[in-house]
């Protein structure tokens, strides 16, 4: 990434930073004696043509983790494509850039036929066959296993075998080759509901491999293995019907220790698995199903599998009939059953650049015949509903006091109307471009591992921002007695400092971060600071024209140099886990328009049901460059960086709480982006699925499709009926253009229990 230019609003303010000209630290205390780590930036949920993805794996590792030719390279990377089967040879590669001795490029057998078109394919399904990635398994000489689908030359092969046989020796062969830390997962077609991302990586990657000698011609077999994640996709994934127990080398059993198994009314003897079937019940039954394939994974991999509902609100609420979306009561199942496993969600969903930003959208599904809404109808800021709205679900499980942690995702598929390799999108960012999670990764002197990595995603130490708005974080918080050798507020920040600065956190007694918990006596005060850079120079957004949603307020700034508008710190109270058939565990967010009005408004949380609320959650601070509660801007004395700091006392607390943060580039009460308080609004306003909601105009001119309004921005238009649109007929802000102008981040929290109050049962 490129240095921003000198932002006005925030003078270089390094005496301010360090008070009297030294940063004040807290004196030497007993050790947590935690392993050295750094935040490193990573992705675990994208595609590619091992399922529905545009692009070869090799590809989207170089466009994930190259700092050269694409510099948002990530630190960590895993690639997970969907559950169940497919056809195509995804070894196959692109060019002769991609060429390596182990998987070489094949231009005469094997030309690779680039996916183009609004859907990311080329011609017709008719024309598989005729080349990469087109090129089918039995085409190129692969036999699937098991009882496959389809007719040959373009039967199906079963995931469990592409894990097994292709995928993971590919992936490893490209973790050594590249030096790079991949490793292998799924997302999960879920049975009783939608999609998940998940890994097991039991086998994946040993140690071994650090002093492997590659083999200088093709092929290559793995000294790992990836039969465990290959297991669980034929035992657990809803999309895979195999029932030959992972055909004649397998034999797989998937029984789960202290289950029914097969006194289960789904279990399959033949298949050795549970096949919920019927259509009455059947969202029941799988919802079952998937508790089984949690508790499996706390059984065999509790400390090297997780498991994370993705774009959990995309398809609508809970069916028991079918297979749909998930209530809270789903995700406090999980977490109830596999709490090192089922450890969060990713409700700030991928598909940022989409017609419908994630995907989500009103009247997205069928079920039984009846269209139902996305939850929430759309994306708020670009997230889920259940993540977006202060004092919602994700509020309500932490005022549980629960593991339960936000993540992001790419979800990497194709670039819409454009080739992989153009910059404008109409559907997908890559891994790294847009979307990232910050994660601490404490690996001491070794190298970044999987196992270092799963540890880091479990510990909840994980932030995440889109569009590069902020590129580090540090947020802590300190005990302070009124009366005794109270820790100052400048103790405290300048902890955060030296954390922020050499890009790690905190190992001091009194203090906890992320995904940690304070214990403290009653009437201790809790001194929070927040250090964050908001990096210099642009973004990787390809465009330069000023920001057309900040436009409507006056406010000239190019889209690829986006500045932290704000930050704002909520609070909620914990009270403790929900009983199950208690009337507080379960509760279905308000379907659209009780929720979601056609104005694109919103309803309070007056109408949502107990179990999916927190009331007590509310922002509680906001700091900004210009108003009342101004953070300070300093020079790192690291690299000379610019970063903002900031901090906020809470007094004599008596209750067990949270403290969480988010932050936009966009101020309080910009049109159709955010409310008065800052809140982010109904993504309707720039989804362009529906033309007549469209309300940013964008007007910018140039010579290319990168200095002006590129030319597949859509126009606004006003409805049949009813009130015109006030800017139908001009070019409105939608795609990757509203992704671009309206960016978040957000923080896991840190948890404080007082002593005699309610236990923050879910975090060590």
């Amino acid at each position: 990434m490129t240095m921003k230019l000198t932002k006005s609003k925030i003078a270089l303010a390094v005496a301010a930073a360090i008070g009297t000209g030294t940063i004040v630290m807290v004196p030497s205390v007993a050790s947590a004696a935690k392993t050295p780590g750094k935040y490193v930036a990573g992705d675990v949920h994208n595609h590619t043509t091992c399922s529905d993805g545009s692009i070869s794996m090799q590809k989207l590792v170089k466009k994930a983790t190259d700092k050269t030719d694409t510099p948002w390279g990530l630190d960590w990377f895993v690639q997970a494509g969907h559950g169940g089967n497919g056809n195509r040879n995804c070894t196959l590669v692109e060019d002769a850039t991609l060429s390596t001795p182990a998987y070489p490029y094949d231009a005469v057998n094997y030309p690779f036929t680039q996916f183009s078109g609004s859907n990311g394919t080329t011609g017709s399904i008719a024309a598989m066959g005729s080349g990469g990635p087109y090129t089918t398994w039995e085409q190129s000489g692969v036999t699937p296993k098991g009882l496959s689908s389809g007719t040959s030359p373009s039967k199906n092969m079963w995931r469990w075998q592409s894990i097994q046989e292709i995928q993971y020796p590919l992936i490893e062969y490209l973790n050594a080759y590249n030096n790079k830390p991949l490793f292998l997962g799924v997302e999960s077609v879920v049975a009783g509901h939608e999609h998940a991302s998940m890994s097991v990586i039991t086998g994946q990657i040993p140690a071994a491999l650090d002093t492997y000698t590659l083999p200088s011609s093709a092929g290559y077999t793995a000294l790992g293995d990836g039969t465990m994640l290959a297991k669980w996709e034929y035992c657990f994934d809803r999309a895979d019907t195999d029932t030959s127990r992972g055909s004649v080398l397998n034999q797989w059993d998937c029984s789960v220790p202290g289950s029914l198994n097969a006194a289960d009314p789904s279990w399959n003897g033949t298949a050795m698995k549970l096949v919920p079937t019927g259509s009455t019940g059947v969202g029941t039954k799988g919802h079952n199903k998937t508790l089984e394939a949690v508790k499996w994974m706390a059984a065999y991999a509790s400390n090297q599998s997780y498991y994370l509902p993705t774009h959990l609100e995309r398809a609508g609420p809970f069916n028991p009939d079918g297979n749909n979306g998930f209530n809270i009561e789903h995700l406090r199942n999980f977490n109830n059953a596999a709490p090192t496993v089922a450890f969060g969600f990713e409700t700030q969903p991928g598909h940022g650049a989409s017609a419908n930003r994630g995907e989500y959208q009103v009247k997205r599904n069928s079920i039984g015949g009846i269209l139902v809404d996305s939850v929430g109808g759309t994306t708020y800021g670009g997230t889920g509903v259940y993540g977006a709205v202060v004092g919602g679900v994700w509020d309500a499980l932490l005022g549980e006091g629960r593991n339960y942690w936000f993540f992001a995702s790419s979800d990497w598929h194709n670039r819409g109307s454009f080739g992989p390799d153009d910059r404008r999108s109409t559907q997908d960012f890559y891994p790294g471009e847009y979307q990232r999670n910050y994660t601490m990764v404490r690996n001491g002197t070794d190298k970044l591992r999987p196992q270092t990595i799963v540890d880091g995603l479990r510990t909840g130490n994980n932030f995440t921002s889109s569009g590069q708005l902020i590129d580090r974080m540090a947020f802590i918080a300190c005990a302070s007695y009124p009366g005794l050798a109270a820790r100052t507020n400048a103790a405290v920040e300048g902890l955060a400092v030296s954390a922020a600065t050499n890009n790690t956190d905190i190992d001091v007694a009194g203090c906890a971060t992320m995904g940690e918990k304070l214990k403290v006596r009653p009437g201790a005060e809790i001194v929070v600071s927040i250090v964050v850079r908001d990096p210099a120079g642009t973004n990787y957004s390809p465009y330069t024209f000023n920001n057309p949603s900040l436009a409507q307020i006056g406010v000239s700034q190019p889209i690829n140099q986006p500045v932290l508008d704000h930050i704002d710190m909520i609070r909620g109270l914990v009270t403790g886990y929900k009983t199950p058939g208690s009337s507080d565990y379960s509760g279905e967010w308000p379907r659209n328009t009780n929720w979601l009005h056609a104005d694109g408004t919103t309803e309070t949380l007056s109408v949502v049901p107990a179990a999916a609320k927190n009331t007590s959650a509310a922002v509680i601070k906001t700091f900004n460059g210009n108003g009342l509660s101004q953070w300070t801007a300093f020079s790192s004395p690291v690299d000379g960086t610019q970063f903002l700091k900031m901090t906020y006392r809470i007094p004599a607390v008596s209750a067990s709480q949270y403290v969480r943060l988010r932050g936009t580039n966009l101020p309080q009460s910009v049109p159709y982006e955010t409310d008065a308080d800052g809140n982010p609004l109904a993504d309707v306003y720039t989804n362009q699925n529906d033309t007549t909601m469209l309300r940013i105009p964008c007007t910018a001119t140039g010579t290319t499709q990168y200095d002006g309004c590129p030319a597949h921005l859509p126009t606004a238009t006003s409805p049949v009926s009813g009130a015109a649109n006030p800017i139908a007929g001009q070019k409105a802000v939608a795609y990757d253009v509203a992704a671009w102008s309206d960016l978040w981040f957000y923080s896991n929290p840190i948890y404080v229990e007082v002593s005699g109050g309610t236990v923050v049962a879910g975090v060590k």
